[in-house]
């Protein structure tokens, strides 16, 4: 249920498709860390919204990455185990050592799995947590059927998406072909309108379906900077990195060339030089109730 590829969309903790070669995983593990860090407080107004009626014992992380959601609901639930599942060992032995350094390591069980092939066994959590990783799965609708089975009566599935790429960029840069971030992101979502149809998906609806109750639904706005920190240039670095590998080959000449000017590290025009940068991306959070026996 989670793929490590971020040549065609940035990768918020997810769980299924194969893993690539050992630089492309390093690679989406800074991000994916970077991520972590810059969002972290987002990321809690989240959390501390979830609609639980007691605090969870076992939480299982569907799609956890490097361990964003993981740490963040260990936070928000100090008494709770978390089981953590995604396909990529590299990533799962980075959220564990991120655990070890906050203390928490002994909370938490790592499951390396493909829930496209397989359902393995992750015991009856009060909690379940996917964070930008069902539009991933090859039936969603069947991956919500079987969170349901799995959750105890009564428990909390909260599904998290991400309203597309974060955008960083004024709308008039860079000078010499403005508006290029935007067309970056139209040319992504004709790619995801083909390859990724549920990405974008009002889960409100399927989650019924699946025989929850959604008992809230919430929008979190993300607008930080400028001023920005050292770690916001380097996420919209590496993450414009990662949208460039998706986008190159349906944009046109100049448009690469821009971006590639901006990808420069050398070069004073550079994207992690400029002081204008911001991160601007919406979260959505559905937070659906199991039926009770």
């Amino acid at each position: 249920m989670t793929p490590t590829s971020h040549q065609h969309e940035y990768r918020h903790g997810h769980g299924h498709e194969p893993e690539h070669r050992h630089g492309a995983d390093d690679d989406q593990a800074e991000i994916l860390d970077l991520d972590a860090e810059v969002l972290a407080g987002h990321t809690a107004s989240i959390t501390a919204w979830l609609p639980v009626e007691a605090a969870p014992r076992h939480i299982v992380d569907l799609g956890s990455g490097t361990g964003a959601g993981t740490l963040a609901l260990l936070k928000r639930f100090p008494g709770a185990e978390v089981t953590a599942v995604d396909t990529s060992a590299a990533h799962l032995r980075r959220l564990v050592e991120k655990a070890g350094s906050e203390g928490v390591a002994d909370h938490v069980r790592t499951v390396q799995a493909d829930l496209d092939t397989g359902w393995p066994d992750l015991g009856t959590p009060d909690l379940v947590w996917a964070s930008a990783s069902m539009h991933h799965m090859a039936d969603p609708d069947r991956t919500l059927r079987q969170v349901h089975e799995t959750l105890a009566p009564g428990g909390l599935f909260a599904v998290v998406e991400l309203a597309g790429f974060p955008r960083f960029l004024p709308a008039d840069a860079p000078a010499e072909r403005p508006g290029l971030e935007e067309r970056c992101h139209a040319a992504l979502d004709r790619h995801h309108a083909e390859h990724m149809p549920h990405r974008g998906a009002d889960w409100g609806p399927k989650l019924t379906a699946a025989g929850f109750t959604v008992e809230g639904e919430r929008t979190v706005t993300v607008d930080i900077g400028p001023p920005h920190t050292e770690a916001v240039g380097r996420y919209a670095l590496g993450s414009l990195r990662r949208l460039r590998g998706g986008v190159a080959e349906m944009l046109p000449a100049e448009d690469l060339a821009a971006l590639d000017r901006l990808l420069d590290t050398e070069s004073p025009h550079g994207v992690a030089r400029r002081e204008d940068l911001t991160v601007r991306t919406e979260r959505t959070v559905w937070a659906a109730r199991a039926r009770r026996t």
